[in-house]
């Protein structure tokens, strides 16, 4: 007993300076943003303090407004897709395929680039005098149009269509592992019953694939938050400031405009927006369950 106390207490003491630094760099910075989203900070930061003025600002503006209209629309499409694409993949996967193993890294390979590789693959590939649309006219089809990375009212799903293709893998995993752990005897039951297949599927199987969702949408709405990379590698936020995105107009406003104030007043937004997101999952995933132990 006092050997275990010992080593409990030499993991603890190892664990102090990490946590000190998470406290003094994560969380010190973290409060001195939120400080700075109430001040007229510009070039560099000062203490004024303005109230909500800043942030009456931001929601006024109009680039900001559309950023926030991008990434809810990104943020849907793209949730939903790799839901839906990585399950399909998942029970593809899932019936026992020759080559599973060649198929799984196929569609996880993907995830494993950055989205900064992603983009740039996607920009030449969606590129109308490079990519997509050239190859296809030199085919012989001269009227095919695909401008949709040039165009300002569809440049945003380009954005979807290049996350999917990156997130899809991931979904997948996390479904197939959801799948794979499914009692066989279920599916003999469903069998002997008659049920068809896709409705076990739709019936019996996603809602047992319930916490594996919710973890998937977890990771996949904190990655949408904050996209950033592959913004900037497919388009720049254009055309115009068609695509722009929160992570973006943060970024520009901070390092480019000089204005500290709007620029931390957006990241305080985008830290409620993942807070909101989080706060759900980490209630279900770890506080629920320990007042249910305690009942």
């Amino acid at each position: 007993m006092r050997t275990r106390r010992r080593r409990n207490l030499a993991a603890t003491l190892a664990l102090v300076p990490t946590a000190l630094i998470v406290l003094v760099v994560f969380v010190g910075c973290l409060l001195w943003t939120i400080r700075l989203s109430f001040t007229s900070s510009r070039l560099l930061p000062v203490l004024d303090w303005v109230g909500l003025q800043q942030y009456s600002r931001l929601f006024a503006n109009e680039r900001f407004l559309l950023s926030v209209e991008n990434i809810a629309v990104f943020g849907v499409l793209f949730i939903a897709g790799c839901l839906i694409l990585g399950f399909l993949l998942a029970v593809f996967i899932d019936q026992n395929v020759r080559g599973e193993a060649v198929f799984r890294t196929v569609f996880l390979y993907p995830y494993a680039m950055s989205f900064v590789v992603t983009g740039l693959a996607w920009q030449w590939f969606l590129n109308p005098t490079l990519g997509l649309q050239q190859i296809v006219r030199d085919l012989g089809f001269s009227s095919f149009r695909f401008d949709w990375l040039v165009n300002p009212q569809m440049v945003i799903y380009t954005l979807v269509i290049a996350g999917l293709w990156h997130g899809a893998g991931l979904v997948m995993c996390i479904m197939l592992a959801g799948l794979r752990g499914i009692d066989a005897d279920l599916w003999k039951a469903a069998r002997i019953d008659g049920i068809p297949v896709w409705r076990t599927y739709l019936s019996v199987v996603l809602p047992l694939l319930g916490p594996m969702i919710i973890t998937a949408v977890v990771l996949l709405a904190t990655g949408v938050v904050k996209l950033y990379d592959l913004v900037v590698a497919m388009t720049l936020g254009g055309p115009g400031i068609a695509s722009e995105v929160p992570a973006k107009f943060v970024m520009d406003h901070f390092f480019e405009r000089n204005n500290i104030g709007l620029a931390t007043d957006a990241a305080t937004a985008m830290l409620i927006a993942v807070a909101s997101v989080l706060a759900p999952w980490v209630y279900a995933r770890y506080i629920r369950p320990q007042h249910g132990r305690h009942a």
